[in-house]
C-alpha cells in the first residue's frame, strides 16, 4: 500500500515538521512494515509553469516527426514573449494548455534544462510529459495536456503536486484494514495520540423500495450488497488533477472519470467498488454461484471458464462480473467518442454503483484459480469492513455528481444478511499474563477503545470488535493489540526455560552428524531447488522403467522447464558443480542432504481442508496419505584435485574412491556397517560403480551408489572429466543402525598385526573376500584394511592378489603370537571356503 503523506494529512493533523521517515518510524513501532519512504520531486527546481501552445510548425527532413512550437508562458520567462520550443510529441494541438520547463530548471534525475540548438532550431526549454516529471504513467504516453481553466504562467510544481513523500507499506494478511488511507490514518492517529477524521462518517440515505433491484441467491458468499444509480453524466468530463495525482502516487493508473472515482474511493475507504454501464444491464442484478463450465469474458478481454465455487454478479443475460475480482466486458464503462461529422460526444451517461461485501475465502480461491489478482481481490482476501459499503457508495455518488455533473437517483438498494456484532470475553489481566508485564485494566481498556472496540465489564471484559477488524477473534488477538500499541520494545527480555527431556530427534541428530562429517572431510554444502525437468533423466541415462522417472508433477510450477519434484539430488548438485567450474573454480567437492519425492503407485487425492475451523485428525491423516513419500537423501559430487600439491608433496585428483569413502563415513555416523560391492546403475561408469548395501531386519538392501560418472553423462551435462558422485538413502541407512551411536571400545593392550595376501578369481569382489575374513577372524579382529591389489603373470591369468592388513586386539589381555595366528588362519580358511581364495605363495 502506497500512502502519500499529503493525503494522509487530510485525515490526521500530523505535526507540521514531521517528515515521511518520522511517520514511518511511528507506524513501524505500531506494528506496520514500512518498506521505503519515497521522496517525490527530490532535486526538482523551477521554473516549471503552465503554458499555452500558440503555433506549431512541422519540421521536414528528419527521420522522425519534429515540431517547432511557440508557447505563451506569461511573465515566467521574464519577457512575456512566446517561448520557442522544439518537441517530438504529437498528442497536443494549437490552443492546448501544457507544462513547460524553462532554462535554468532542474528535472528529477539531476537533468538540467538549458537553451540548445537542435534540428536546426534553438529550443528554449521543454514541453513536458508525465514520465519526465516523475509522475508515472497517465495512459497517454505523451505530453501532459491540462484543462483549459488553468491560467498561463501558473506554477506547475504546486499545481501537479510534484513534491511529496510516499510511504510504501507491506500489509500483512491480518491487517487488511490498512489497505486504505482510512486504515493507515487510524494507525497514525493512534500512534501520535491525535484525533482521526474518519472519511467513512457520511450522511447516507436509508434504503428504500425503489432502488435498483438486486437479488442475492448465496447469502454466505455475499452478505451485503449496496447499489446506487447516477444518471446524466457528462461523457466529456475528465478526472481533475488532484484525483489523478493521488491515484498515481498510490501506484494506480488513471483510466476514465467513473473508473478513477471508484478506484479513489477504494483507496480511501478500503471498500472495492464497481461501476456498471446502466444501459448494458438487463434486468435485476443477482449474486449466485457460477455453473460448472460457464463462460465469461472479463474486463481484460480474456474469456474464462468458471468453476461451480466461483461467485458471480449476473443480470438476465448471465454473468456481468466476477464477484470481488473483476468486472465483465459486457457492462464496461464506455469511453467517450466524438462523431467526426456532427461533433457529438457519446459515452456512458448512466451508471449503477456496486458496493458489496463478499466471503474472503471464496474470493481468494477464485483469484488463485483464475491467476487473476486484482486490487479488489487483494482487499477482499484480507477482509473488508462490511459497514463501509454504504458510505463508499455514497462517496462515489457524491464525486460523480460533483465532477461529472450527474444526478443521484433517490433509490437506494441495500440487501443485508442477518448478523450481529462479534464479542470476545477476556479477563482484564490477560494481556498482562501474555506479555509478562503489568499494564493494568485502564491501559487495556484505553488501548482497545483506540482501535475501535467497545469494552464493558471490570475483572471480566466483554469486548465488541469493530467491523473493520475481522482478524480479532480470540483473547490473544486483543492482547496482541494492547502489547503492540504499548510498544514491543517495552517488553521485558526473558529467556524461555527449556523443558528437560526435549531436543533433536534421532533422525535430526543423524542429519546434523552427516553434515558435520562431510564438511569436516572438505565438502561444501550446496542447497538446490527441489524441482526437476524430466529431460535430465535422459542425460543421466536412466532406463525407461527406472523408479526415479516416476515423478510428482506440480499443478502450478515456478518454471515450465522444471515442472516436477525431484527424485534424486544429483541434478541440482551437478548443476552447481558445472556453474562453479565454468566460473573458474575447478577443484570442487560439494554435498547436499534433502528430501526427494517418490510418486505412489496409486496417487491419492488431497482433500480440501476447511479454513473456518481446525481440521480433524481424520482429515489431516487423509491429506498426509495423499502426499508422496519424501525420504531424505545425501549426495556428494567431486571434480578436479582432491588434494592440492605443495611443499608437502604431490597432490592427487578426486576419483571414485573418494565418493565411496564419503559413503563409508556416513555409515560410521549412522552406527552401521556398509557393504561396498561392484554395481551398475544409470549415471555411473559400469566399471567404476560401487553398490552401497546395508542389512535391515536381516535382509540386504541397496541404498545407493558411488563412483565415477559415465563419460556420456559427463558430456551430456557439461561436467568436468572424471567427475565422481555418491548418493544414498539416509533414512534407510539410519534404519540399519542402532537407536544410539555406540562409542568404540578402547583397549590398553597392544595390537597384533597380521598381513595376508590371497589369490582369487578376477571376478570375485573384494568385498566378498573381506566379509569372509571378518566372519572367520572372530571377535579378536579390530580392523581389516585392503592395502594392495595386484594382477600379472605371477598370480596367473584371470586371477588377482588381494593383500589385507588384519589388526587383532583383546580387551583383557595381551594376545600371544599363537592366538593372533590362529585367528588369521581361521579367517583365511573361511575366505577359501566361501570365495576360493588361496594364500599367495602357498
Amino acid at each position: 500500500m502506497r500512502v502519500p503523506l499529503s493525503w494522509l494529512r487530510e485525515y490526521v493533523d500530523l505535526p507540521a515538521g514531521e517528515t515521511g521517515r518520522d511517520v514511518a518510524a511511528k507506524l513501524v513501532d505500531a506494528g506496520l512494515e514500512v518498506e521505503t519512504v519515497e521522496q517525490l520531486g527530490g532535486g526538482l527546481k523551477g521554473p516549471l509553469v503552465v503554458g499555452q501552445v500558440l503555433t506549431i510548425e512541422e519540421l521536414e527532413g528528419f527521420r522522425k516527426p519534429i515540431r517547432f512550437c511557440t508557447v505563451d508562458v506569461g511573465q515566467a520567462n521574464g519577457t512575456g514573449e512566446p517561448q520557442e520550443i522544439v518537441c517530438g510529441a504529437r498528442n497536443f494541438s494549437v490552443g492546448d494548455k501544457v507544462v513547460v520547463v524553462l532554462p535554468g530548471a532542474v528535472l528529477p534525475g539531476d537533468f538540467a534544462i538549458a537553451s540548445r540548438k537542435t534540428y536546426g532550431r534553438t529550443s528554449h526549454g521543454m514541453i513536458c510529459s508525465g514520465d519526465e516529471l516523475g509522475m508515472g504513467d497517465d495512459g497517454t504516453h505523451g505530453i501532459i495536456v491540462l484543462p483549459h481553466e488553468h491560467e498561463v504562467g501558473t506554477d506547475a510544481i504546486e499545481l501537479l503536486q510534484l513534491v511529496d513523500e510516499v510511504l510504501d507499506i507491506d500489509i500483512t494478511p491480518d491487517r487488511g484494514y490498512c489497505m486504505s488511507m482510512r486504515g493507515v490514518a487510524r494507525e497514525a492517529a493512534t500512534a501520535y495520540g491525535l484525533p482521526l477524521r474518519d472519511p467513512a462518517l457520511l450522511d447516507v440515505p436509508q434504503p428504500n423500495s425503489y432502488g435498483y433491484p438486486v437479488k442475492i441467491d448465496d447469502p454466505a458468499g455475499c452478505d451485503r450488497f449496496t447499489a446506487r444509480t447516477v444518471t446524466g453524466l457528462d461523457p466529456e468530463a475528465r478526472s481533475p488533477i488532484w484525483l489523478t495525482r493521488r491515484l498515481q502516487k498510490a501506484g494506480m493508473r488513471p483510466i476514465s472519470l467513473a473508473v478513477d472515482i471508484t478506484n479513489y474511493v477504494m483507496l480511501e475507504l478500503g471498500q472495492p467498488l464497481h461501476a456498471y454501464d446502466r444501459s448494458s444491464i438487463e434486468g435485476t442484478i443477482g449474486v449466485r454461484r457460477a455453473e460448472q463450465g460457464e463462460k465469461f469474458t472479463t474486463l481484460d478481454g480474456v474469456k474464462r471458464t468458471l468453476d461451480a465455487e466461483d461467485l458471480v454478479i449476473t443480470d438476465n443475460s448471465g454473468p456481468i462480473g466476477l464477484a470481488g475480482v473483476m468486472g465483465g466486458a459486457n457492462t464496461e464503462i464506455a469511453d467517450s467518442v466524438t462523431d467526426p461529422e456532427t461533433g457529438q460526444v457519446t459515452g456512458t451517461t448512466d451508471v449503477v454503483i456496486e458496493a458489496a461485501h463478499f466471503d474472503s475465502v471464496s474470493i481468494s480461491r477464485t483469484a488463485r484459480r483464475m491467476k487473476l489478482s486484482s486490487e479488489a481481490s487483494k482487499r477482499f482476501e484480507r477482509g473488508v469492513d462490511p459497514q463501509a459499503a454504504a458510505a463508499a457508495a455514497q462517496r462515489t455518488v457524491d464525486l460523480l455528481v460533483l465532477l461529472a455533473g450527474g444526478t443521484a437517483e433517490a433509490g437506494v438498494t441495500e440487501v443485508l444478511a442477518p448478523g450481529a456484532p462479534r464479542t470476545i470475553a477476556m479477563p482484564a489481566d490477560h494481556p498482562d499474563r501474555v506479555a509478562g508485564m503489568e499494564y493494568g485494566r485502564e491501559t487495556v481498556v484505553r488501548r482497545l477503545q483506540e482501535i475501535g472496540c467497545d469494552v464493558y465489564g471490570q475483572d471480566e471484559l466483554v469486548v465488541t470488535v469493530p467491523s473493520w477488524r475481522p482478524d480479532l477473534a480470540a483473547p490473544n488477538d486483543l492482547a496482541e493489540e494492547v502489547i503492540r500499541l504499548e510498544g514491543y520494545g517495552n517488553l521485558p527480555s526473558t529467556l524461555p526455560q527449556v523443558p528437560s527431556g526435549r531436543g533433536l530427534t534421532a533422525r535430526q541428530q543423524l542429519h546434523r552428524r552427516v553434515g558435520r562429517a562431510l564438511a569436516g572431510a572438505g565438502y561444501v554444502e550446496a542447497l538446490s531447488y527441489p524441482f526437476i525437468g524430466e529431460g535430465v533423466f535422459d542425460q543421466l541415462q536412466l532406463p525407461a522403467h527406472d523408479a526415479s522417472r516416476q515423478v510428482v508433477r506440480l499443478v502450478n510450477p515456478i518454471s515450465d522447464e522444471e515442472p516436477a519434484l525431484r527424485t534424486t539430488l544429483l541434478p541440482g548438485l551437478l548443476g552447481a558443480l558445472r556453474r562453479n567450474d565454468s566460473r573458474g573454480s575447478h577443484d570442487l567437492a560439494l554435498f547436499e542432504t534433502g528430501s526427494v519425492f517418490r510418486a505412489a503407485a496409486q496417487p491419492g487425492v488431497a482433500v480440501r481442508l476447511p479454513v473456518d475451523r481446525r481440521p480433524t485428525d481424520e482429515e489431516i491423516a487423509t491429506l498426509n496419505a495423499a502426499l508422496p513419500a519424501q525420504p531424505r537423501y545425501a549426495a556428494v559430487v567431486l571434480a578436479g584435485a582432491r588434494e592440492q600439491a605443495g611443499w608437502w608433496g604431490k597432490g592427487r585428483p578426486a576419483d571414485w574412491a573418494d565418493a565411496v569413502q564419503a559413503a563409508r563415513s556416513l555409515a560410521v555416523e549412522a552406527g552401521t556397517e556398509l557393504v561396498v560391492r561392484q554395481g551398475q546403475y544409470g549415471p555411473w561408469h559400469p566399471g567404476r560403480c560401487a553398490e552401497l548395501v546395508v542389512t535391515i531386519d536381516g535382509v540386504e538392501q541397496v541404498i545407493g551408489h558411488a563412483g565415477e560418472l559415465h563419460p556420456r553423462v559427463v558430456k551430456a551435462m557439461g561436467l568436468p572429466a572424471r567427475t565422481s558422485a555418491m548418493e544414498l538413502d539416509l533414512d534407510r541407512l539410519a534404519a540399519a543402525g542402532g537407536e544410539a551411536l555406540q562409542a568404540p571400545r578402547i583397549s590398553t593392550f597392544p595390537v597384533a598385526t597380521q598381513d595376508v595376501a590371497l589369490i582369487v578369481d578376477a571376478s570375485v569382489p573384494a568385498s566378498s573376500v573381506e566379509a569372509a575374513l571378518r566372519k572367520g577372524a572372530g571377535e579378536l579382529l579390530e580392523s581389516l584394511r585392503l592395502f594392495d591389489v595386484f594382477t600379472g603373470e605371477q598370480v596367473g591369468e584371470g586371477k588377482k592378489s588381494l593383500a589385507y592388513a588384519l589388526r587383532f586386539r583383546a580387551t583383557d589381555r595381551t594376545l600371544t603370537a599363537e592366538e593372533s595366528t590362529a585367528a588369521r588362519d581361521a579367517a583365511v580358511a573361511l575366505a577359501g571356503e566361501r570365495t576360493g581364495a588361496v594364500l599367495r605363495g602357498a
